[in-house]
């Protein structure tokens, strides 16, 4: 049975997390808005169009796939909400992130397990890159 106590410290523990998850996703979705009124994410966008539509993303994707390769999910997440993108596209992005994010601090625990951080992030990013290109092709 929950007790009074323990919802009270797993409410408070929730806007704690609430609270830090906030730090991140607020910042990158102001800073994706920014970047979207100024038009440089039109100018990304056209630089990475092609690399997305094998993907079947828009352009804009790329800067939430970039946020997730090198901040993590929530940054990508925070990128995400910013732009339009349908069940399907949102769904490429999540699978990708899933095989290859956070790529400079896991790189850097795995190089404490003697792996190679390169050959690491080569294989997660091919992988990562390969699965969004089947998934579009069988499903998208």
């Amino acid at each position: 049975m929950v007790s009074a106590d323990t919802f009270k410290r797993g409410f408070k523990n929730g806007i704690n997390t609430l609270i830090e998850l906030s730090k991140l996703l607020i910042p990158v979705y102001i800073a994706v808005q920014v970047l979207s009124a100024s038009g440089l994410l039109n100018i990304i966008a056209e630089i990475f169009k092609p690399l997305m539509s094998l993907l079947g993303l828009p352009g804009e994707a790329s800067l939430v796939i970039i946020l997730g390769y090198f901040l993590g999910t929530y940054a990508a997440l925070g990128a995400i909400a910013a732009i339009e993108l349908t069940a399907v596209q949102i769904t490429t992005i999540a699978i990708m992130l899933s095989i290859s994010h956070n790529l400079i601090t896991e790189s850097a625990v795995v190089k404490k397990l003697g792996v190679s951080a390169g050959a690491s992030i080569a294989v997660r990013v091919f992988f990562s890159i390969l699965m969004g290109f089947l998934y579009h092709r069988i499903l998208g």
